[in-house]
């Protein structure tokens, strides 16, 4: 047995540091938490301090004696958990149960699993910091206070296996409110008017501006034929012309909120996917006999964008390398440090900017090369030069009447030579430059259309959309935001159709219950006042018994109250139009793991249960006699097939529409594309039109 113990969270993480230690360390797993507060009780002694009752996780004994067995005969333990709070809450953890001494550096972090980083590390043990420990214990027994209260309260009035938390009621509510808003919404009508004008042989694209210069709204046809009698088609005139270059900066490295969002958007990965996947490249990866095991990025729960000197200088050389000189960033760009950020870590990188995405082919699983690609090109993006835009917007004058356009061109692409951060509307105006014109030049009309439209609803939240308003609120924290989207879903209380989030009835009946009687808990200011006094406690300058008995006090009171005074809420079951095929009684919506589903209202005697079909007015090209219906599968992805199915084996990902291929007369289907829309396109030939974009 060496003489030093060092312990850490998971088995991977355990055989990349031992590797880098060498014989004189053994290095073992404690496979995450080893206690934490009972499943069964609260768990909090409120009258003594809060004090917690702590109990070993069910299936962490045998772990735990092999833990005391290598503590006794190591004459130092070192604890190695992850570098944040619930890391250190582990290492304490770790020390209560093992007796270590408290007083004694037993403490190792470091931010890369890398053989500099852990050998630097080791040198420099801590002691273990009671403040992170505190932080985070008084967040797990605030939760446990909140949730622990109010559930059973919850099972009692509505039913069973019901929950609320300070983080994700505020998130249903969020849904909610969204829903409400859309409902609400009244559409207004305007108009726009665009004109196709020849400069020579290039056309260019304006748009109505207003009268005499002024900016002018259209809101009906009878305004918009009063503009159109006012123009002369052959007196379109250049008015003013304005050119200038637009410097673009680079996003900066990732933090975990920004990577969960840009994962969402480009690699459609759910968030609870992205920091899997994350975890996996941070502990390591097996690079074959060159390497070995070896972390390929830094630690991934971080909310700093700040880079170590060394990470800079490194890739400084390798855009230098690789791109010239001129793709070098002129002047550091000083990271800008929001509220409430702790900045304890760096941003998320590649631990060497060497190891290109490419040469990790053969090494990565599909998912871990894109999400490693997509951090890498972020990373060495934003270090590289400012984009530089030419610009150009014109004023076209006709009787009074002001059209503009605008466009630009990249004059020298800088960082985006790499990569290009994406946004929810999946815009993109660079490379559209006008044709050259100067101020008193005459243009001819081509085409005129005047278009209709209706102002638009606020859109529902995307999984990315949703993770931008929790940060920007300061809702939660980035670690929590998987978790807590997995539970409001789990729960019931909101689904996902069309990849959006839509609240159930029985989110918006718990929702209104909290409203009612606990209103703080969906009080998006409280519930970040509250994660502000946690990063209190964790900087050393708050008490959390404080913390928490601030709370408490009226918390308990409106506990009390509403066990008294909530009403019980009967949820009647939704019937279908359809009956059971085997009793004969009506089939019921229900709501599962993955969306609606029927089910027979003759529970538990009758478990016959059937997907929710949605037909799509097209008939069957392979059978001739079915249906095609839209389906779900298990990971909640839409496709079509045939009502015959299992006789017919019809399926196509991409939906079929009611008429046939002009071209060769076989099936035409949408075939979604990200830059053109929605186009149709033949499933045999190579027939296409455009559909809508």
């Amino acid at each position: 047995m060496a003489d030093t113990l060092v312990i850490v969270e998971s088995p991977t993480k355990a055989k990349t540091i031992g590797k880098y230690l060498g014989s004189k360390y053994t290095v073992k797993a404690s496979m995450g938490h080893v206690r934490d507060l009972p499943k069964s009780q609260m768990g909090v002694n409120v009258e003594d301090h809060f004090e917690p009752k702590y109990i070993t996780i069910r299936g962490k004994g045998d772990i735990l004696k092999g833990l005391k067995d290598a503590a006794k005969k190591a004459k130092i333990v070192y604890l190695a958990a992850d570098p944040d709070r619930e890391g250190e809450a582990i290492a304490w953890h770790l020390a209560q149960y093992l007796n270590l001494d408290l007083s004694k550096p037993i403490r190792v972090v470091f931010n890369e699993i890398t053989k500099d980083a852990i050998k630097d590390a080791f040198k420099h043990p801590r002691h273990i910091n009671m403040d992170l420990v505190h932080a985070q214990q008084a967040r797990r027994i605030l939760d446990r206070l909140v949730g622990y209260n109010i559930s059973p309260i919850l099972w009692k009035k509505v039913r069973k296996g019901l929950s609320a938390g300070r983080v994700q009621s505020v998130t249903v509510k969020l849904i909610i409110d969204r829903e409400k808003e859309i409902s609400a919404f009244i559409p207004e009508e305007y108009w726009s008017i665009t004109t196709t004008l020849l400069s020579g042989k290039k056309p260019l694209e304006a748009r109505f501006y207003g009268i005499n210069n002024e900016k002018v709204e259209i809101n009906s046809e009878e305004e918009v034929q009063k503009i159109l009698r006012k123009i002369k088609k052959d007196e379109y005139r250049v008015a003013k012309v304005q050119k200038r270059e637009r410097k673009r900066n680079p996003a900066p490295a990732f933090i975990t909120s920004s990577m969960q969002q840009e994962a969402a958007r480009k690699l459609n990965f759910r968030t609870s996917k992205t920091m899997m996947i994350a975890q996996q490249l941070y502990e390591g990866i097996d690079l074959g006999k060159k390497e070995g095991t070896v972390g390929l990025i830094t630690y991934m729960r971080t909310d700093s964008t700040r880079v170590s000197q060394t990470a800079q200088l490194e890739t400084k050389d390798y855009i230098n390398e690789q791109f010239g000189d001129a793709f070098l960033m002129k002047e550091e760009r000083v990271p800008v440090k929001k509220e409430n950020t702790q900045d304890a870590h760096e941003a998320i990188r590649p631990t060497s900017i060497l190891r290109t995405p490419d040469s990790l082919k053969d090494n990565l699983s599909r998912d871990q090369l894109r999400l490693y690609r997509l951090i890498w090109e972020r990373f060495l993006a934003s270090q590289m030069a400012s984009a530089i835009l030419d610009t150009m917007s014109v004023d076209i004058d006709n009787n009074g009447v002001a059209f503009r356009a605008s466009g630009s061109k990249v004059k020298f692409p800088g960082f985006m030579k790499v990569y290009v951060e994406g946004n929810d509307e999946n815009k993109n105006d660079d490379d559209k430059l006008l044709p050259p014109l100067e101020e008193g030049q005459v243009l001819t009309e081509e085409s005129m259309e005047p278009k209709q439209h209706f102002t638009q609803p606020p859109p529902r939240y995307t999984e990315a959309r949703m993770l931008k308003t929790l940060e920007e609120n300061g809702i939660g924290r980035p670690s929590t935001y998987s978790p807590t989207l997995e539970t409001i879903q789990k729960r019931g209380y909101v689904a996902l159709e069309e990849k959006r989030f839509v609240p159930t009835e029985l989110g918006e009946i718990v929702i209104s219950l909290v409203e009612e009687f606990f209103p703080e808990i969906l009080d998006v200011e409280f519930t970040s006042g509250m994660e502000g006094n946690l990063d209190k406690v964790e900087d050393g300058i708050a008490d959390w018994v404080n913390i928490l008995d601030s709370f408490y006090g009226g918390f308990a009171e409106r506990v009390k109250v509403a066990e008294e005074e909530m009403k019980e809420v009967e949820l009647k079951p939704e019937y279908s139009d359809e009956l059971c095929e085997e009793c004969g009684k009506p089939l019921v919506y229900k709501l599962g793991r993955f969306g609606k589903f029927l089910a027979c209202s003759g529970f538990p005697e009758c478990r016959v249960t059937k997907p929710i079909v949605k037909h799509i007015g097209v008939e069957c090209p392979l059978c001739k006699e079915g249906q095609i219906v839209e389906r779900k599968s298990k990971k909640n992805r839409i496709f079509y097939g045939c009502t015959n199915y299992p006789t017919c084996e019809f399926l196509s990902w991409d939906k079929p529409i009611a008429r046939p291929c002009p071209k060769c007369s076989h099936m035409l289907v949408e075939k979604k594309r990200k830059k053109q829309g929605v186009n149709i396109v033949c499933s045999n030939c190579d027939y296409e039109e455009e559909g809508d974009t």
